[in-house]
């Protein structure tokens, strides 16, 4: 073989390398992350306690309700956007549960119901003032997140109301309980469960749907999108309505694992979503990005934390690596070839 023969091989694996480093860049952190934790986590009766199916599964239930809110924040993301209001829809959804099921006695078929019609209608108004009026996401949204913690707190009376189940008065319908359940013969976490259901159907929407398509077109290219025929504002406004609907399915998830809802539940969800949504490779830009990556994302500072907090590190420290971790996701974002999708 000659010299340019070896030459042209080591240029073409190295063309085909890179993007597929950068397409998948959470999916090989998440890797990576898992091995190191492997490799450093304590052990038990000779067992490594990482490994342990209860811990595993307790990784994926601590990240559900951020998982959750970072499918929504993915989609706004993609098309260019971003909600901040989604920490407090959460809050809002999490006081409104405890307050219909105990102080006005409502099942828990309505109050799900009830609780994801407000999430969404407040994703809708709030993806209205964005697409018909032009106002920035940021702003809207910043907006929101106040409007939303305030009515959490008037619900509320400012305290958390406690849920507790039975059939007299002021108590919730014992089946409410079950978010805070596990299944599979007392192994998968409900909130587990729901989030990977959450993501599956999304991961569905964005490769087999129009609705995708246009999703990215606006993302990558808003102005060519809208002469293409794409309904640009329809598609935001119902993108900042599907956030809407799964930050109140965080915040119903949220209630029914702690037994509560407090007014100040999900204060600073909105940060940790968008990192799970950085660190996933999607771009802050739009036009670029997958639920599937914003997964691995949630995925890895589930098991950072979880590794971090096996091993007693401080946990000012583990803000501290977490942090230098979405800054390091989001330096491979701006070496990321353009034609890296």
């Amino acid at each position: 073989m000659s010299s340019s023969t070896k030459v042209a091989g080591v240029l073409h694996r190295r063309r085909t390398f890179v993007p597929a480093l950068f397409k998948f860049q959470s999916l090989f952190g998440l890797a990576l992350v898992f091995v190191a934790a492997v490799l450093y986590s304590p052990s038990k009766n000779g067992q490594l306690l990482f490994l342990d199916s209860g811990n595993l599964f307790n990784v994926v239930r601590s990240i559900s309700e951020i998982g959750i809110l970072a499918v929504g924040m993915t989609l706004v993301i993609l098309i260019g956007g971003i909600d901040l209001s989604v920490g407090s829809v959460l809050g809002l959804a999490s006081v409104g549960s405890a307050a219909l099921l105990v102080n006005n006695g409502l099942g828990v078929v309505p109050v799900v119901l009830v609780m994801l019609a407000i999430g969404l209608a407040f994703g809708l108004m709030q993806g209205v003032a964005i697409a018909t009026f032009g106002i920035q996401a940021f702003i809207v949204t910043l907006a929101g997140m106040q409007i939303a913690r305030g009515l959490a707190r008037i619900w509320s009376g400012g305290q958390a109301i406690a849920i507790t189940y039975g059939d007299r008065p002021g108590q919730a319908p014992p089946a409410f309980s079950l978010l805070g359940e596990r299944t599979f013969g007392g192994l998968v976490p409900i909130p587990a469960l729901i989030f990977i259901v959450v993501a599956a159907l999304a991961v569905v929407l964005l490769r087999v749907s129009a609705f995708s398509r246009h999703v990215y077109a606006i993302g990558g290219n808003e102005k060519a999108a809208r002469l293409s025929g794409v309904p640009v504002m329809r598609v935001k406004i119902l993108v900042f309505g599907i956030c809407g609907l799964l930050a109140a399915l965080a915040g119903i998830v949220h209630a029914g694992q702690l037994n509560f809802g407090g007014p100040n539940d999900g204060a600073g969800y909105e940060l940790d979503a968008i990192a799970a949504v950085v660190i996933g490779g999607t771009s802050l830009t739009g036009g670029r990005g997958s639920v599937a990556g914003t997964v691995a994302g949630a995925l890895l500072v589930g098991v950072l934390r979880n590794i971090l907090a096996l091993r007693n590190v401080d946990a000012n420290v583990q803000l501290l690596i977490i942090g230098l971790v979405i800054v390091l996701a989001a330096g491979l974002q701006q070496l990321r070839p353009a034609s890296v999708s």
